[in-house]
């Protein structure tokens, strides 16, 4: 591979994701785009480095600090070298093989041979300090994954900070995972069929995905294992459903292919434009009982569907959320977030509650989750919906997911998934019951 095109690309994509602002996958793309010269080995390769240095980036940033003599003084474009550098020696390569290939010689090459010595200096730091800096999280956030996992902290740490596999939900309208599987492999793409979700694939040959006939025909959807289970609690009937922060519909298509096309499936957004793309995916999955309504982010968000209220058998609340069970996609999300914007979060998804549980009929369910490992966001979140609504009560998951996948994925009756445990991303997922 051509590493001094790599070595561009990575400073470009990072530079503007840590000193502009920008999302990591809005800058990746960008970046990609517009260098059309790199062969598909060395695109991967620029996208590893930029995603693992961006996991890692307060430990990689100690290190720097206190093992490369003279980084303060040094460029920008400089030090975002050695930070890149650093990376790719906490992911295993030997500092001969990261000399070589960026040119770091002299006292650089000197630097890099004893750079994680400086790993050692971590200890004289208090616990939740050095924990923090070692998961590369802010403190108020390791502080919280602690309270969740305990001692499971540093697993939880290690599997957010390695890239998730690329999972596929069958479109169970168009056939059955093993048709998919040999679908996939007549297009040389390798599979391994997921652990806990009966729906799900393993994609392990790199490809793009978008490209293959499989996905093109709709025999597939991009989803991780862990939102296809969240979606499963659903257990959408063939009568009136709505997913009411539905986004571009992944899960909306999954509840078509529940309803087997039959029924109504409401999909609700306050962003049309996310609503087209997923006009675009019905087509595709040969999806034709979604209605797609735009509605208002406020206290009227209901007005034009007033007709479904205390009618619908199944409403699903996807609810935003700060995204800490998806660190490991969207590793630089984790430096955007403060207590004050989880705070704000929170306050979301209460109101969400609050707009969206009318619409649920007389013994009907509401099924709320998140890709969070906060509490506030899950367990907190449904204790003060219930406090206020005496009306609601929870069913084990159980209900949805039976009792073996119940046993391994689930925690004082909600969904609780976790990257250590479950090889998923973090979910939360609970279901309510209106009384009659």
């Amino acid at each position: 591979m051509r590493e001094d095109l790599i070595a561009q690309a990575c400073l470009e994509a990072y530079g503007a994701v840590r000193h502009d602002g920008r999302l990591s996958d809005r800058a990746l793309d960008s970046t990609l785009r517009s260098r059309k010269q790199l062969y598909s080995s060395e695109r991967r390769a620029v996208a590893e480095r930029v995603y693992g240095l961006l996991r890692r980036q307060m430990l990689v940033d100690f290190l720097a600090e206190n093992g490369w003599p003279g980084f303060g003084t040094i460029s920008m474009t400089h030090k975002d070298l050695v930070r890149l550098a650093i990376s790719r020696l906490l992911e295993g390569e030997s500092p001969d093989e990261v000399g070589d290939s960026m040119a770091f010689r002299g006292e650089d090459g000197k630097k890099l041979r004893t750079v994680l010595e400086a790993r050692s200096k971590l200890e004289k730091l208090g616990s939740l300090k050095r924990f923090s800096i070692e998961a590369s999280v802010p403190e108020f956030a390791a502080s919280k994954l602690v309270e969740e996992v305990g001692d499971e902290a540093l697993d939880a740490a290690d599997a957010m900070n390695k890239r998730g596999p690329l999972c596929g939900r069958v479109n169970t309208l168009k056939g059955t995972r093993e048709q998919l599987i040999a679908a996939l492999e007549r297009e040389d793409v390798k599979t391994t069929p997921t652990l806990l979700s009966p729906l799900g694939v393993i994609l392990e040959t790199r490809t793009n995905v978008y490209s293959l006939e499989a996905f093109k025909k709709g025999l597939f959807e991009v989803q991780d294992e862990g939102s296809q289970l969240l979606g499963m609690l659903v257990d959408a009937p063939p009568k009136k459903v709505i997913d009411a922060c539905a986004g571009a519909g992944g899960k909306t298509l999954q509840m078509a292919a529940q309803m087997k096309n039959r029924g109504d499936l409401y999909a609700l957004d306050v962003d049309a434009r996310r609503l087209e793309d997923l006009k675009e995916r019905t087509r595709r999955a040969d999806v034709h009982n979604v209605r797609v309504k735009p509605i208002t982010n406020g206290d009227d968000a209901l007005a034009s569907i007033s007709e479904l209220v205390a009618n619908a058998d199944r409403v699903l609340i996807d609810a935003p959320c700060s995204g800490s069970g998806t660190f490991r996609r969207k590793p630089d999300a984790r430096y955007r977030l403060t207590q004050e914007s989880l705070a704000e979060h929170v306050g979301i998804q209460k109101a969400l509650l609050e707009r969206f549980s009318p619409l649920v009929k007389p013994d009907g369910l509401l099924i709320y989750g998140t890709c969070s490992f906060f509490r506030d966001e899950n367990e907190g979140v449904i204790e003060h919906f219930l406090g206020k609504h005496p009306e609601f009560s929870v069913v084990p998951a159980e209900r949805s997911l039976g009792k073996e996948l119940a046993a391994k994925t689930c925690r004082n009756g909600f969904l609780r998934l976790f990257p250590h445990r479950h090889g998923t991303d973090a979910f939360f997922g609970a279901i309510l019951k209106r009384a009659k």
